[in-house]
């Protein structure tokens, strides 16, 4: 039974003693119904007064059932309470425990920093593709987590600690998405440390921030108000770039897509120029850059340009098809 539907029985039980008892005593010694009532509260209470009502020997009897009725409804109170500060520490202990489990088997996971509403939005863009987990510590946000059964950690992201439970050593990924540009900060210089080979986006509000936060150890430094102010202000006056850009964003699972796909050592396209590849053929797809293993980026390369093992190939194109070049990427034969 749900503790709220214990809770009103126990309610219902000692209105009903209070009742019973009252009655009882109007009834068996025709006393007055305060006088009654009086009886029957030190009665149930086990105040042990001496006897307010003259009791004969129906009387007395009476009072023997309503003491125990009411010793039997404090112990079942105590139960009740007892069963539900058992259960809500038994349940915490073993979900936290079960949680910290299902984190320690991940591998190349992103760690979020922060579920504020910044880190709400990228947890819904990333959650398909990734399996990210959470670190937080207001008391509210953490309550919303575990109904929505997100993988979370209660703490302070800029504790070495924490960062390890999280399973920073093994994450691809992190993203300090706090909104104190100090502790982002802290973040990316303790998960720099802990994992050299992590890629770090990190949130800054303050411009004059950013450069701290590349010198920290971050790979990408974004400003959200930075972002949506030149949105905002290319949606008026470039609003058909907008269009297309929209159109393009992963996020709306829309059929035309821009993805970067990592080109493997062994694959079907290495050592091919882009004509060879017959991607255009094939897939319909747009190559709009490459990355060079070494970082260099050619934009808009050239037909002759060759597919190089560790290229990160910027393509535009429907999902589908992107997804057979994903693969081609990957596989020594297609």
């Amino acid at each position: 039974m749900e503790p709220k539907k214990l809770i009103l029985l126990g309610i219902f039980w000692l209105f009903l003693l209070i009742f019973g008892g009252t009655l009882g005593y109007v009834l068996i010694e025709k006393a007055h119904p305060f006088d009654a009532l009086f009886m029957t509260i030190i009665t149930i209470t086990t105040i042990g007064y001496e006897e307010y009502i003259p009791l004969s020997t129906k009387g007395r009897i009476f009072t023997i059932f309503l003491a125990l009725g009411g010793i039997g409804l404090f112990f079942y109170i105590l139960a009740i309470f007892s069963e539900i500060i058992v259960k809500n520490t038994v349940e915490s202990l073993w979900g936290i425990k079960k949680m910290e489990k299902k984190i320690q088997k991940l591998k190349n996971h992103c760690i979020l920093c922060g579920f504020g509403r910044i880190g709400k939005y990228i947890y819904d863009f990333l959650k398909h593709d990734l399996s990210v987990v959470v670190i937080e510590r207001n008391p509210k946000i953490l309550k919303e987590l575990k109904e929505k059964n997100i993988l979370h950690l209660e703490g302070d992201a800029t504790s070495e600690e924490v960062l390890l439970k999280a399973g920073i050593e093994k994450a691809q990924y992190l993203v300090a998405a706090l909104g104190e540009d100090a502790e982002n900060v802290y973040i990316v210089l303790t998960a720099r440390n802990l994992n050299p080979n992590l890629y770090i986006l990190a949130r800054a509000d303050n411009p004059k921030v950013e450069k701290k936060l590349y010198q920290a150890g971050a790979n990408k430094v974004l400003s959200p108000y930075v972002i949506g102010a030149r949105k905002m202000a290319l949606s008026l006056l470039k609003p058909n770039v907008m269009d297309f850009m929209d159109l393009a964003s992963p996020e709306l699972q829309a059929e035309l897509q821009i993805e970067e796909i990592y080109v493997e050592d062994g694959s079907f396209l290495v050592n091919k120029n882009l004509i060879e590849s017959g991607i255009r053929e094939k897939t319909n797809a747009i190559i709009l850059a490459i990355r060079r293993k070494e970082g260099d980026m050619l934009f808009n390369p050239n037909p002759y340009d060759v597919i190089l093992p560790g290229d990160i190939l910027i393509v535009l194109g429907e999902r589908k098809k992107l997804d057979l070049l994903s693969k081609w990427a990957k596989k020594s034969e297609h």
